[in-house]
């Protein structure tokens, strides 16, 4: 189940303490229950997937063919709907339910969601740029990108050139946060740090891709406990 992915909704910042006194900043997230909706094979698409549903709807609010869709799949309306590559489709049902219990063993995940929109923003806040000079002989463009071409040849301005335009608001991934802590009862789930997003923003959690050799933090503190109880062998000559 670790090649599904859940979605849900960031609430907010938070602390966890440790037995040792030690805290850490945590975000909390609100996760969805998925059902699955569609179980879809080679013969279909020419590959193998899932196709799981996340949140409730109005059915006032969907399309007929949307209506007709989840009527013929015979499952309640979903809000959001994700498609996840796997490798056997076997281990899969469709109408099946999961939650947190996928991430039981799982101690790193990636988070994608969107950024804080930040609107039209010039060079120095969308790019650090320095700006021009704050002294005699700069007139009204203190805070402008400069040049952005060349001569008549090539006589245009290439593309993706660094200038003032739309910022955030942009799909971004955080690869392998940490688990501090996940509370199945109430479908919350407790990330090391901060997340891209603002506050009940959707977000999409999986198990991380990237395999790193990474203490967490319980196996940090269990460490240094270890190391304390070690009696120190190397005495000064003066004892």
């Amino acid at each position: 189940m670790t090649e599904i992915a859940l979605i849900g909704k960031k609430i907010g910042m938070s602390r966890e303490f440790f037995k040792s006194g030690q805290s850490v900043p945590v975000t909390v997230v609100k996760m969805e229950k998925g059902r699955i909706v569609e179980i879809i094979d080679t013969k279909k698409r020419g590959y193998q997937a899932v196709q799981v549903g996340f949140g409730k709807v109005k059915n006032s609010k969907l399309s007929k063919a949307m209506k007709g869709y989840f009527t013929k799949k015979n499952t309640e309306a979903k809000k959001i709907l994700k498609e996840f590559r796997v490798k056997n489709i076997e281990n899969y049902k469709q109408g099946n339910e999961f939650g947190l219990e996928i991430f039981k063993d799982v101690k790193f995940v990636d988070v994608r969601s969107k950024t804080i929109g930040k609107g039209f923003a010039g060079v120095m806040k969308r790019h650090n740029f320095s700006g021009l000079r704050a002294s005699h002989g700069v007139s009204v463009s203190h805070r402008s990108h400069g040049s952005t071409g060349q001569r008549q040849d090539p006589g245009k301005v290439f593309k993706n050139k660094k200038m003032a335009g739309h910022m955030g608001s942009k799909l971004r991934t955080i690869q392998n946060i940490e688990i501090i802590k996940s509370d199945p009862e109430n479908s919350l789930l407790y990330l090391k740090g901060s997340i891209p997003g603002s506050k009940n923003s959707e977000v999409l959690v999986k198990k991380s891709i990237k395999k790193i050799n990474k203490l967490t933090m319980y196996e940090k503190i269990e460490l240094i406990e270890k190391q304390k109880k070690i009696p120190d062998k190397k005495k000064s000559k003066w004892n």
